[in-house]
């Protein structure tokens, strides 16, 4: 698996998926370009990985994408490959669900994400060639208490990124999903421990999972072993979902 001198652009990279993201393709060789929103978080990946490039971006800046793909692709001298792994949550009952909380995870992890896409894909239809990865989550396939608006947002980006697929797959441009479970980040922790034991009673494989399971399976996806796979989701969930 050859991802040296790849063109890699993550999105979402200070949260604990996005430092795996990033530490991959790191050690695999590729030219990363890493943005978030968190200036110090951003610092902090730059200085452990020195060769990396950094951008702070909010991407609920719908109108200035294409001007952040455009700096990103200068930046890069190219892009490859785009992962699209940032993403937030506004959790309630649905009945209790302000409007603005819908809006706002649909606009973050749905709009910005076809935004994303779209732009990007103008500069790999120049080369003929390109990998797009969308990170979605289990929940937009089993619906989850208290989280419509993710869920929904999620789900959304499974039916997209297989129209994309097909739009642009003679164009030898990949789209598919990695759609995880229960991930040991910032945000799992804060879960109460009884409950936790909940989640992993659920989980055939008995444990939660790690950023780097998602990191080898994005690492899979960015390479020419999967050039023949586009408009998939692959669900790294510990056997807790089968599709």
């Amino acid at each position: 698996m050859n991802l040296e001198n790849k063109k890699i652009l993550i999105t979402g990279a200070t949260g604990g998926i996005g430092y795996s993201l990033v530490k991959k393709f790191h050690e695999l060789g590729s030219l990363v370009l890493a943005t978030g929103t968190n200036q110090e978080k951003l610092d902090k990946l730059k200085n452990e990985f020195k060769n990396i490039h950094i951008k702070q971006f909010k991407l609920d800046e719908h109108s200035k994408i294409e001007e952040f793909i455009n700096a990103c692709h200068i930046d890069l001298g190219g892009l490859d490959v785009l992962v699209n792994n940032a993403g937030i949550t506004s959790d309630n009952l649905s009945i209790r669900l302000a409007d603005e909380n819908w809006k706002k995870v649909i606009d973050i992890n749905l709009t910005s994400t076809f935004l994303m896409c779209k732009h990007a894909v103008k500069k790999m239809l120049k080369n003929k060639y390109g990998k797009i990865i969308n990170i979605t989550s289990i929940v937009g396939h089993t619906g989850n208490l208290g989280q419509a608006n993710y869920a929904a947002s999620k789900a959304g980006i499974v039916g997209f990124s297989k129209s994309l697929a097909i739009e642009y797959a003679k164009k030898k441009i990949n789209i598919n999903c990695i759609s995880p479970g229960f991930i040991k980040t910032e945000m799992t922790d804060k879960i109460n421990d009884d409950f936790k034991k909940l989640l992993i009673a659920k989980i055939p494989s008995g444990d939660l999972g790690s950023g780097k399971d998602i990191a080898n399976c994005a690492a899979f996806l960015s390479s020419d072993m999967s050039d023949y796979i586009t408009g998939e989701t692959i669900h790294v969930n510990g056997g807790m979902y089968m599709a």
